[in-house]
């Protein structure tokens, strides 16, 4: 699938006879696809699997979100604290994902649903764990509002018909919303009322106003970075009936052992350049994102979701010298099973989509051009550090006493 964006630039040449003159600001397209952007007519640019810099992000955030643009900047790389939403039309549809089974959530979405509908005249879609929720099913006063929200199903397209996506639990929710979107992920704005609750900024005491400033075009983005992972099912008779599948993850793909009881044999290139074996439980590839999830607890570094990085953290290797590290966000990795591997492996994207890796299988990583667009409850570094503090408890300790004169020995 691919999108034409338009992308203002300036010029300090006027096109009658190239030389200098008034600023001019004519607008050129971009086509961008999920192998990334190119300029119609000019060639495609060198395959950013060969490059280090990070794939430019689609400017686009489902049907009407895009990001606000400011015509006083010529570069196409906008820094990250200037990422604002803006809407090409007024958003209209709103998809809602809650958590399901606990009181203080459902009590909470119908509160939202119920202001969404019959005050800001909006179109709910939700899930039918949701609607069906028997919370949900036995408040006859809901019953009204209950009969206009559109119900999806798993499978069901959403792309050409979500404006905009709140979330309502923990950051489970986030990770559900953005399987939806394999593609465009509309702006997604995260309550909190789960457990931890890393990724999700918002307190719902404030909802009317936050969500109508939002509606408004009010509001700052964290683009997460994703990352496209092409799992590849080998066939030893026949390459050419290599079987693919493609999943976009906001927090990591995971190769264990799974129920073996051999360690994991596997091997990493990085641009088809094999930089080396993994021998051990298993191997971790990350977002800046997930640098705070799974990838945490193995022992690699915390990174802000504005760095343009991809994580390789290995679990428990046969190998005291093994650390994990950090690369650039324009590489390609693949992960495949050694021939010499003693058994299978397993993998998970974000958790789901569990399967076995037989020897020869592959995963090829890339970072997707398709963010997944987080509206910012304060802004990007107020929201994240706040969110090691609350929830990670990062650099909690007693404090030291201070020396008062009598404590000092002379």
């Amino acid at each position: 699938m691919e999108r034409r964006v338009s992308v203002p630039c300036e010029s300090r040449f006027n096109e009658d006879n190239d030389s200098p003159g008034e600023l001019t600001k004519p607008r050129s397209w971009l086509v961008c696809n999920a192998n990334g952007c190119y300029r119609p007519g000019a060639g495609r640019m060198r395959p950013r699997t060969r490059s280090l810099n990070p794939p430019q992000p689609a400017p686009n955030f489902g049907r009407k979100g895009h990001l606000w643009e400011d015509e006083s900047h010529c570069s196409s790389h906008v820094d990250p604290s200037e990422h604002f939403l803006a809407w090409a039309k007024p958003a209209l549809n709103v998809l809602v994902i809650k958590k399901v089974m606990d009181q203080e959530v459902t009590k909470c979405f119908k509160e939202l649903t119920r202001w969404l509908i019959e005050e800001r005249k909006m179109v709910i879609y939700a899930e039918s764990s949701s609607v069906d929720d028997p919370l949900v099913l036995k408040d006859e006063k809901f019953a009204v509002v209950r009969s206009q929200i559109c119900i999806f199903k798993e499978g069901d397209q959403l792309d050409d018909k979500i404006d905009f996506v709140v979330c309502m639990g923990g950051d489970g929710t986030l990770l559900h919303a953005s399987s939806l979107f394999q593609f465009s992920c509309p702006p997604v704005m995260a309550f909190h009322l789960g457990s931890l609750g890393f990724l999700t900024s918002f307190r719902f005491q404030e909802f009317r106003e936050k969500v109508a400033n939002i509606l408004e075009g009010r509001a700052g983005l964290t683009l997460r970075s994703r990352l496209q992972c092409d799992f590849i099912k080998h066939d030893k008779e026949d390459k050419s009936k290599n079987k693919t599948s493609r999943y976009l993850v906001l927090n990591e793909v995971v190769v264990d052992r799974g129920p073996s009881s051999y360690l994991t044999n596997l091997e990493i290139y990085c641009n088809d350049h094999h930089i080396t074996s993994v021998q051990g439980d298993g191997l971790i590839v990350s977002t800046p994102t997930g640098s705070t999830a799974y990838a945490v607890a193995a022992g690699a570094s915390m990174v802000h979701p504005s760095v343009a990085a991809i994580l390789v953290t290995p679990v428990c290797p046969h190998s005291l010298s093994f650390r994990p590290i950090i690369l650039p966000a324009g590489v390609e990795l693949k992960i495949v099973v050694s021939a010499a591997s003693r058994s299978s492996a397993w993998t998970s994207f974000d958790g789901r989509k569990r399967q076995e890796l037989q020897v020869g299988d592959s995963i090829q990583i890339t970072t997707s051009i398709f963010p997944v667009p987080c509206v910012n409850s304060e802004n990007q570094i107020a929201d994240w550090f706040g969110s090691l503090a609350e929830c990670l408890h990062w650099n909690v300790r007693q404090r030291q006493r201070y020396l008062s004169i009598t404590d000092c020995h002379v």
